[in-house]
C-alpha cells in the first residue's frame, strides 16, 4: 500500500507545491491524478518517487516512511518504483531491447533470467517484434511502449507515469492507458499524472484532483466517478490560496 497522511512540500517559507495531502493507494489499483498546470501534480510525482521528501506529514510505500529511509538505501527503495516520462528518454545509441535491459543491469540484476524478463515486458505492452530496432526507428507510440516496458521489466509495486501520452495521438494515447490498465490487472499499483480529465472519464478510473495544492477530490472509479468529476470540473480552476505549486 502507498500511504500519504497530511503529506505537505514548502519551497520557502508559506510557498507550498503540495500541502495537507491524504490518500492511499492498494496493491493493483489504478488511480488518474490530474488538475490544470500548477496544481501540483509534478511534486507529488517527486515525493512519491522519493526524488524528494515531504516537509510535513508522512508517505509510506510498503510501510517504509521516504522521510526516514536512509540515503544509502533509497537505489533499493526506487527499484520497488517504475516511472514512464513524457518524453520517452530512451537511450539512442541502444536498441529497444538494450534500453529495458539496462535498467535490470542498472539494479544489480544477475544474467539468470534477465532475458526472459525483457522479452516478458516487450510482449506485454505489445512490442515482440521490434526488440532489435533503434529509438529512432520507432514511432512515437513505440518509443512510449518501451519506456513503459522500461518501467515494469523490475517487477515495481508502484508505477509512476507522469504525463506519458502528452505527446502522442488519440489512438496510441488510448494504447498507453490499456497497457497501464493491463500493469494494474497484474497486480501493480499504477498512479497516472494527467492534465486531461477525458482520460479519467475514458477509463473510469479512479481520480485525485489536485488543485493550487491541495486535494480537492478523490471521485471514485465506476460509472458514479463521472457525476462526481463533472461536479469538481469548475472548481479546479478556482484559485485557492496556499502558495507556490511546481
Amino acid at each position: 500500500m502507498i500511504s500519504l497522511n497530511k503529506v505537505g512540500k514548502e519551497f520557502r517559507r508559506d510557498r507550498w507545491g503540495v500541502k495537507d495531502i491524504s490518500f492511499t493507494i492498494d496493491k493493483g489499483e489504478f488511480v488518474v491524478l490530474t488538475g490544470p498546470s500548477g496544481a501540483g501534480k509534478t511534486t507529488l510525482m517527486k515525493l512519491l518517487s522519493f526524488e524528494q521528501q515531504p516537509s510535513t506529514g508522512e508517505l509510506l510505500l510498503e510501510g517504509r516512511a521516504n522521510g526516514r529511509v536512509k540515503k544509502r538505501e533509497l537505489p533499493y527503495v526506487r527499484r520497488r518504483i517504475g516511472v514512464v516520462f513524457q518524453d520517452f528518454r530512451l537511450l539512442p545509441d541502444r536498441t529497444a531491447y538494450e534500453n529495458v535491459a539496462f535498467v535490470l543491469r542498472a539494479t544489480g540484476a544477475g544474467r539468470k533470467g534477465l532475458h526472459r524478463r525483457v522479452v516478458r515486458a516487450l510482449a506485454l505492452v505489445g512490442l515482440s517484434g521490434r526488440g532489435d530496432a533503434m529509438p529512432s526507428e520507432l514511432s512515437g507510440g513505440e518509443q512510449q511502449r518501451i519506456g513503459l516496458a522500461r518501467a515494469i521489466v523490475s517487477d515495481p509495486f508502484l508505477v509512476l507515469a507522469d504525463e506519458p501520452t502528452g505527446n502522442l495521438d488519440d489512438d496510441n494515447k488510448r494504447e498507453v492507458f490499456k497497457i497501464l490498465r493491463k500493469v494494474a490487472a497484474g497486480g501493480t499499483a499504477v498512479l497516472v499524472a494527467t492534465h486531461d480529465l477525458n482520460v479519467a472519464r475514458e477509463f473510469r478510473a479512479r481520480t485525485l484532483i489536485l488543485d493550487k495544492g491541495r486535494l480537492v477530490k478523490d471521485a471514485p472509479a465506476g460509472s458514479e466517478s463521472e457525476a462526481a468529476l463533472a461536479a469538481v470540473a469548475p472548481h479546479v480552476s478556482r484559485p485557492v490560496r496556499t502558495g507556490m505549486n511546481v
